[in-house]
């Protein structure tokens, strides 16, 4: 191993990456919230859970949230500081350790190589929150108690390191001494007769505690309900009220053979409440048959739904049944139905009104049993008006509509659906992905969703794909038309930066931006002028420029070389 260097880099890039957003209550650390709470109101919050579960159950909580806390940061520092040393990169959690309030870190011995997995390292700690809180509460302590901190140092470093690391306290201002002093090393150094490993694991009586909650909890509403109204979609998720009602509407449709008109935008999901209409219905063993009306060309459509005897036209060269017959006893769903043709539309109505058809180029009537599912994007009684769509055929359509929510409407179902789709493919690419960033999710949530579903389960699927084992998706990879040197966000994400990139003791509001398009503003020239005060600021450093405006290094030379064009 290499002895690190000891000297702490310079903080600012971390101190830039925090934003307060005061208008909308939260606080940035890149592209993660976090939260400013009082140290005494921690203190009393430590001490409630010493009294509540004992000591040692409050000290694996504690190490464990420390632990998970750790985890966020060290991805944060691998985003942060690509192009630093490894030492360098490392540094970024003693740093936040102190940054964000909970302890003054000193590096005393730093040994460690990345690739072969070794690591010994140890820290000097000052003004311990963890032991001015214990210390307040129930004065000096026989052992070590800076739980929390120790988590937070084990759970850094051993994902940084991608093994197992553990950060012990060898003395503790908490017993007197004049600082506290860790050791971290990696469990196999630590020995097998260390059991600090083991308040990293969860309480058993506390799952399983939780455990038997969750069980009565599905008991209770299986009890209330017995078939329950999510079971309808069984390739959907969600728990908004818009949710609920068209699950309503479909299980009352479910067991009727009433035809059903779907209505919703493109990607709602009008396919998957197809196949839950047909599953819960008394025709689920026998077939469901799916046809988009508009990958068929007009010629051919009336012969694919209803079947061709041979001879009928040039190219029937055999007797095919058409969907219609293959659907017998079954479901059929006609999606994009507005695409239809005059005739095909006519032999639709037929089969509807007098439940037969005729196969093209056929004399003889056939009948048929077939629940038709229609779906549309479109406004087909629009349609109508225009003479477009048989108004009779819609009618007999539109015995029992269901208009399925856009993704705008049923926000708030976007974090399960999210959860559904991460699920789905890191199963598919064998990833270990725990979720999207804070940054993220709030941009999903805000986002308008054209596609809608289909959209999501899109994005989500890109971000497993571009985003490395074991880390959360962050706002790129979920949007990446956004890291675009010439993508008009960029602009704006920049312009978003002006506040977030401030001093902390300078840091302002932003400007209110009617305001600034009332008084002749220009987007390009305060573009301009961010570019220039941050190349002046990093004396013409173009990776620490770009890092302040918040661009990639490409992004930032695109701009720069558009300014001297324009000059």
């Amino acid at each position: 191993m290499v002895q690190k260097s000891l000297t702490l880099p310079d903080s600012q890039d971390l101190i830039d990456k925090i934003h307060f957003d005061s208008k909308e209550g939260k606080i940035w650390l890149g592209e993660q919230r976090m939260i400013l709470i009082h140290s005494a109101v921690m203190g009393l919050l430590r001490k409630e859970l010493i009294d509540t579960l004992g000591v040692e159950r409050a000290k694996g909580l504690l190490m464990r949230f420390g632990y998970h806390s750790g985890i966020r940061d060290a991805e944060f520092a691998q985003k942060l500081r690509p192009d630093m040393t490894t030492s360098e990169a490392f540094m970024v959690g003693p740093q936040l350790h102190s940054i964000e309030g909970l302890v003054k870190v000193t590096p005393t011995a730093l040994d460690f190589d990345v690739e072969k997995g070794d690591f010994y390292a140890e820290f000097d700690w000052e003004h311990s929150h963890e032991v001015d809180n214990h210390i307040a509460n129930y004065g000096l302590s026989s052992e070590p108690i800076c739980w929390a901190l120790c988590g937070y140092a084990s759970g850094f470093t051993t994902f940084y390191m991608k093994r197992q690391v553990l950060f012990k306290e060898t003395q503790c201002a908490g017993t007197g001494a004049e600082n506290c002093h860790i050791v971290g090393k990696t469990t196999e150094e630590w020995g097998d007769d260390d059991d600090t490993e083991k308040y990293l694991l969860p309480d058993p009586i506390i799952e399983e505690l939780l455990a038997l909650q969750h069980e009565v909890s599905e008991l209770k509403n299986q009890f209330l309900n017995t078939e329950s109204e999510n079971d309808v979609l069984l390739n959907s998720v969600g728990d908004s009220q818009a949710f609920k009602n068209t699950c309503h509407l479909i299980k009352k449709a479910a067991t009727s053979k009433v035809t059903v008109l779907l209505q919703g935008e493109t990607g709602v999901g009008k396919e998957a409440v197809a196949k839950g209409l047909h599953t819960n219905s008394d025709r689920v063993k026998e077939p469901f048959i799916a046809v988009n009306c508009a990958c068929i060309p007009p010629d051919l459509i009336e012969a694919e739904l209803f079947g061709v005897e041979k001879g009928a036209f040039t190219g029937a060269t055999q007797t095919r049944a058409g969907k219609f017959e293959r659907a017998n006893q079954g479901t059929i769903f006609l999606d994009e139905v507005i695409e239809l043709s005059p005739r095909a539309q006519a032999s639709l109505l037929r089969v509807l009104q007098e439940s037969e058809l005729e196969r093209v180029g056929d004399t003889r009537t056939r009948k048929i049993d077939v629940r038709v599912i229609a779906a549309t994007n479109e406004d087909l009684e629009k349609a109508v008006q225009e003479g477009r769509f048989r108004a009779d055929l819609f009618y007999r359509l539109n015995v029992y509509p269901i208009i399925i929510p856009s993704l705008r409407e049923r926000s708030e179902d976007i974090p399960l659906l999210i959860t559904h789709f991460l699920k789905k493919y890191c199963a598919q690419y064998n990833k270990k992905t725990p979720g999207v960033s804070d940054r993220a999710m709030q941009a999903l949530t805000q986002y308008k969703w054209p596609g809608n579903i289909r959209e999501l389960e899109n994005m989500i699927e890109r971000g497993v794909i571009l985003t490395d084992n074991n880390h959360l998706i962050d706002l790129a990879n979920i949007f990446p038309s956004l890291s675009e040197p010439s993508h008009p966000l960029n602009v704006i994400n920049s312009l978003g930066h002006l506040c977030e990139k401030a001093p902390l003791c300078e840091r302002r509001e932003m400007p209110d931006v009617e305001e600034m398009l009332n008084e002749n503003f220009s987007l390009e020239a305060l573009e301009k002028q961010l570019i220039n005060k941050a190349m002046n600021q990093t004396n013409n450093n173009i990776s620490k420029a770009a890092r302040k405006l918040g661009l990639t290094r490409p992004a930032l030379a695109y701009r720069l070389k558009k300014i001297q064009e324009n000059k």
